[in-house]
């Protein structure tokens, strides 16, 4: 497994992460959440030993993971990391980028392998093209599937579906996420994408202010959010009566304490968001159709 160790990590007299620790046994997946500059890249590097810890420890299985005071090469055999620069090699082809780092296995199985991998990442149409001529979210796959070519026992992926647009990220993500689990490769995310947390993480960690805010499984965080930061992860919210309410818990009804006033509705394929006026601040809601601005509303709270 995984254990990071009560890490503290400042970039020259910057802090960045204080106290941080946590497990992820083999196989699990787990996310890191956070706002922009909250660390989750930094977290990633420190546990690849990309840097030297200030205090800590970081343990894959029996090994310390240490950074370059103590490694003249970074990195481990057992991991790999795939950040949002691809450093890949333009002038060959996908497939070769991919064969590239299966030396070890023999050539009909380096084949075998390399195809099986362009297929995860929907490449198979692009195997004989030259990564120069790709597209920004096609080299991100072209990565993922070279990354995952040496069969590591830990990946560490830095928001790994950023650049892929919404016609492919769907397919691809499940695609990904299975193939880990099928292969019982534990999983680190750093996202900011609801979507690549729900239906794949085992557990989240929440980052705030240096420490660990929240962690736990997502289904658990998302029904319980603690904080204002966690519900805006997953959904719109209010703050009603110093409660969390997300906007799908609010429903129209006949008559209720709560009385907003419409000020627009947008939407959102399968339902409409309405935004509304309560006492003189925003109120999200959702409903099955829209609703003429400036109409009154009265709302309840289902659980």
């Amino acid at each position: 497994m995984l254990n990071v160790q009560n890490l503290t990590f400042s970039y020259k007299k910057t802090p960045v992460l204080k106290d941080i620790s946590f497990k992820v046994k083999a196989g699990e997946n787990l996310s890191i959440i956070g706002e922009s500059g909250s660390g989750k890249s930094t977290l990633l590097n420190l546990i690849y030993g990309e840097f030297d810890l200030n205090e800590g420890q970081i343990f894959w299985k029996d090994t310390e993971i240490l950074g370059p005071k103590y490694n003249l090469v970074v990195g481990y055999d057992f991991m790999k990391y795939v950040h949002q620069e691809f450093d890949l090699m333009p002038y060959i082809t996908v497939a070769e980028n991919i064969s590239k780092h299966l030396s070890r296995f023999q050539p009909e199985e380096s084949k075998n392998r390399t195809n099986e991998l362009l297929k995860v990442v929907e490449l198979e149409a692009f195997a004989s093209v030259k990564v120069k001529t790709l597209s920004g979210g096609q080299k991100q796959r072209v990565a993922l599937a070279r990354a995952l070519a040496k069969q590591p026992e830990i990946i560490l992926l830095d928001e790994p579906f950023s650049h892929i647009d919404n016609f492919k990220k769907q397919s691809l993500r499940r695609n990904v996420f299975k193939y880990l689990k099928d292969k019982n490769v534990t999983c680190i995310v750093a996202t900011h994408d609801k979507e690549d947390v729900l239906g794949f993480a085992d557990t989240m960690i929440v980052l705030e202010n240096k420490h660990i805010l929240e962690q736990g499984q997502p289904e658990q965080l998302y029904k319980n959010p603690k904080t204002p930061l966690i519900a805006s992860f997953f959904s719109e919210f209010n703050i009603i009566n110093e409660q969390i309410v997300y906007a799908h818990q609010l429903k129209v009804v006949e008559n209720s304490d709560i009385e907003a006033t419409v000020i627009y509705s947008y939407f959102k394929g399968n339902h409409y968001l309405i935004e509304a006026d309560l006492n003189g601040k925003k109120l999200f809601f959702e409903h099955e159709k829209s609703i003429e601005k400036d109409l009154k509303v009265y709302l309840s709270t289902s659980e």
